[in-house]
C-alpha cells in the first residue's frame, strides 16, 4: 500500500514516526538502559525486602542495600561489556569473511546479490542491473551484503562500553531507590515500600514511551512482577530468618 492510499489518522498517528525519524531500536544503550534500571529496582528491593523479612536492624538492612547496588551494578556492567563485545566479534568476523569472499568470487556474490533482489520481487533483469550498479563501489557492496546477507549494518555496531556504562549508570539508581528512605533515617520497610512501589509503576510506564504498549498497563505489569519478587523474598526470609545466625 503506497503512503498516498492511507487514511489521514494513520499517517499522524502518534505512534507512527515521521518518515526519517524512527525510533533508535538497534540497543545500543537503550536495552541496557532499560534492563540496568529496572534490575536494580527489584532485585535490591526484593534483597532488601527479604533481610527485613528476617527481622535484622536497620543498619544491616541499609549494608545489604549497598553491598546489592554496588555488586549488582557492577556484574550488569561486566555482563553488558562481555556479551556486547562478544557479540560485535562475532559480527566483525562475518563481515571479514564476506569481505574476503567478495574478493575471491565478485561474480558468484553479484549473482547472489541479485538473486536475493529476484526472491524479493524484481524482475530478474533489473535484479541484475541493479546488483551490477551497486557494486562498483567495493566498500559499498559488502555494506550492502552485509545488511541482505547477515541483516547487519556494519556502520552502526553497539558499543560495549556505552552498554556497559549505560547498564551501570541505571542499574545504581534503580537500586538506590528502595535504599533511599532507610540512607534518609527511615526505620520501617513502609517508605521503601512505597517508594518502590512507585518507581516500579513509573519505570514500567516510561518504557512505554518506547514501544508500542500503553503506560498504564507497561506499568501495572513491572509493578506485579517487581512486588512478586519481593513478596518471594521477604516470605523466604520470614520462614528462614529465625533459624540463621
Amino acid at each position: 500500500m503506497s503512503a498516498t492510499t492511507l487514511e489521514p489518522e494513520a499517517v499522524n498517528h502518534p505512534r507512527v514516526p515521521a518518515a526519517g525519524h524512527h525510533r533508535d531500536v538497534n540497543g545500543g544503550w537503550l536495552r541496557p538502559a532499560v534492563f540496568g534500571a529496572m534490575d536494580g529496582l527489584v532485585s535490591n528491593f526484593a534483597l532488601m525486602t527479604g533481610v527485613v523479612g528476617g527481622s535484622v536492624s536497620s543498619g544491616t538492612v541499609v549494608l545489604t542495600g549497598l553491598a546489592g547496588l554496588a555488586a549488582g551494578a557492577c556484574s550488569m556492567a561486566a555482563g553488558e561489556y562481555t556479551s556486547v563485545a562478544s557479540q560485535a566479534e562475532l559480527v566483525q568476523a562475518e563481515i571479514e569473511a564476506e569481505r574476503l569472499e567478495l574478493r575471491r568470487n565478485p561474480h558468484g556474490e553479484l549473482a547472489e546479490l541479485a538473486q536475493l533482489y529476484i526472491a524479493r520481487g524484481v524482475e530478474p533483469k533489473l535484479a541484475h542491473e541493479v546488483a551490477r550498479q551497486l557494486s562498483a563501489d567495493p566498500d559499498q557492496t559488502l555494506e550492502i551484503h552485509a545488511r541482505e546477507e547477515l541483516g547487519i549494518d556494519p556502520n552502526d555496531l553497539p558499543s560495549p562500553w556505552v552498554a556497559a556504562g549505560s547498564s551501570f549508570v541505571c542499574f545504581a539508581v534503580g537500586a538506590l531507590l528502595p535504599l533511599l528512605p532507610y540512607l534518609l533515617g527511615a526505620t520501617s520497610l513502609v517508605p521503601a515500600l512505597l517508594l518502590s512501589v512507585l518507581g516500579l509503576f513509573l519505570c514500567g510506564a516510561l518504557v512505554a514511551r518506547v514501544t508500542a504498549r500503553s503506560w498504564w498497563f507497561s506499568g501495572l505489569r513491572q509493578l506485579l512482577l517487581g512486588g512478586t519478587a519481593a513478596g518471594v523474598t521477604f516470605l523466604l526470609g520470614w520462614l528462614i530468618g529465625g533459624h540463621v545466625g
